[in-house]
């Protein structure tokens, strides 16, 4: 009985572990954050055509995480629920500073598109005019902000708080509408496809086109960023990652009307609102949808920041950026590197 006992038991313990060894183990996830709009359309594009789902396989579920602003991304790379994130510039550096360089930059994703118009019944020709006026701007201290003290300092204009007489105010894009309309501000500098859909809706007039906003519509607009701790030990994802991201930004520029159009779909199904043909089209022509981060925009922006008085200081700038896969998968292509140095 005790044999039996015994064969029995090695029986069952072997089954348990051959039972163990099909089990197959858990997925992990990989969490990418994004805004559901046109300057991050390879993550809405991916998003929508499941080509990071491709990409990573059945070992790894991706995460889509929407957000609506830069701080709110950037909390949540913090708690540790982002892992990589599409993003404006200024979050990006301000989240570097802010977690001593857990974040890093590691790839762009658009540049240009915003434009300055002013309200229909204020026709200006030059930035100049706007003193003694109210600008509005999405948000302090984001990108469309930074872009307009440039523009106010060039011009030789000031806001009320530096001692001028321009009054810049914070207003969501919703709302700037709104307060356009009303000709409660004289002019705004907004992103797309919200400056078009100014022009379009209530009639706004353009003061700068997207290529006249700073330095010839050459700076940028999103970027790429990662959590430092997941981009170390996941240096293999990260890579599929930025591969993806490269092929889908070479299929928008190839095949912009049907990335357009399932980009838009994607859009609409995430906020309830699709945006009209022609708003997109026109949106659409003012964004460059790249790979290329024009690390010398963002340490403009960088010094600006600063000089603004957002930021006491911004310790070691260049270790902001890593673009060594970045720059490992454009040399297979035969394609020019990326720089810290610009």
């Amino acid at each position: 009985m005790n044999k039996i006992n015994r064969l029995f038991s090695i029986f069952a313990l072997f089954l348990l572990i051959m039972l163990s060894g099909c089990k197959q183990s858990p997925a992990s996830s990989i969490r990418i954050g994004f805004f559901p709009n046109l300057t991050h359309s390879q993550a809405v594009y991916g998003y929508a055509n499941g080509d990071f789902e491709k990409a990573f396989g059945d070992e790894h579920v991706v995460k889509w995480l929407s957000f609506n602003s830069g701080p709110s991304e950037i909390e949540a790379m913090f708690a540790g629920e982002v892992d990589i994130g599409y993003i404006g510039p200024i979050p990006a550096i301000n989240g570097y500073i802010k977690s001593n360089g857990d974040i890093k930059i590691i790839a762009g994703a658009t540049l240009n598109g915003a434009l300055l118009v002013t309200r229909k019944n204020f026709v200006i020709s030059d930035v100049k005019e706007l003193a003694g006026h109210i600008v509005a701007v999405p948000q302090f201290g984001n990108t469309q902000h930074l872009c307009l003290l440039n523009l106010l300092s060039i011009n030789g204009l000031k806001t009320i708080e530096k001692g001028g007489n321009v009054r810049v105010i914070e207003s969501s894009n919703p709302d700037t509408k709104t307060l356009m309309d009303k000709g409660d501000i004289d002019a705004a500098l907004v992103p797309e496809p919200w400056a078009t859909r100014l022009i379009n809706e209530i009639g706004a007039n353009i003061l700068l086109s997207s290529d006249e906003i700073w330095d010839s519509g050459d700076y940028s607009t999103a970027v790429i960023i990662v959590n430092t701790k997941f981009y170390e030990k996941n240096k293999d994802l990260v890579r599929q990652f930025l591969k993806t991201h490269l092929e889908i930004t070479e299929y928008i520029n190839k095949h912009p009307e049907d990335a357009m159009t399932k980009i838009n779909d994607k859009i609409g199904e995430l906020t309830g609102s699709k945006l009209s043909n022609d708003v997109l089209k026109s949106a659409f022509s003012n964004l460059i949808v790249t790979y290329d981060p024009n690390v010398l925009s963002i340490n403009k922006f960088m010094t600006i920041y600063h000089n603004e008085g957002f930021v006491k200081n911004i310790p070691n700038k260049n270790k902001l950026y890593d673009f060594e896969i970045l720059n490992e998968l454009l040399r297979e292509k035969n394609m020019n590197e990326i720089s810290v140095e610009p």
